[in-house]
């Protein structure tokens, strides 16, 4: 299993996640403003569906409890956003 995965979007996908995302991290809410963002999400999880088979796999939720651990490994206390379990 490869350590990488490759995602192509295009330049105005990036764009726009790239403000979703750095609006995300000043206000601590994820809320779409545009139809434009919902679009751009639902194009990177279909590169996500494709580009992975552990979904698929009876392990899926071990599997991202232990990518999530590995990920937040060092991290102290919740991320901005996170509430729950997610620390």
């Amino acid at each position: 299993m490869s350590d990488n995965v490759d995602l192509t979007l295009s330049h105005d996908e990036a764009l726009v996640l790239s403000d979703l995302l750095a609006r995300y991290e000043q206000t601590d809410k994820l809320t779409l403003t545009h139809n434009a963002e919902y679009l751009a999400l639902s194009r990177l999880s279909a590169l996500l569906d494709k580009a992975l088979v552990e979904p698929f796999d009876p392990n899926y939720s071990s599997l991202v409890s232990h990518a999530r651990e590995r990920l937040a490994a060092g991290f102290e206390g919740p991320a901005p956003g996170v509430n729950g379990g997610g620390a």
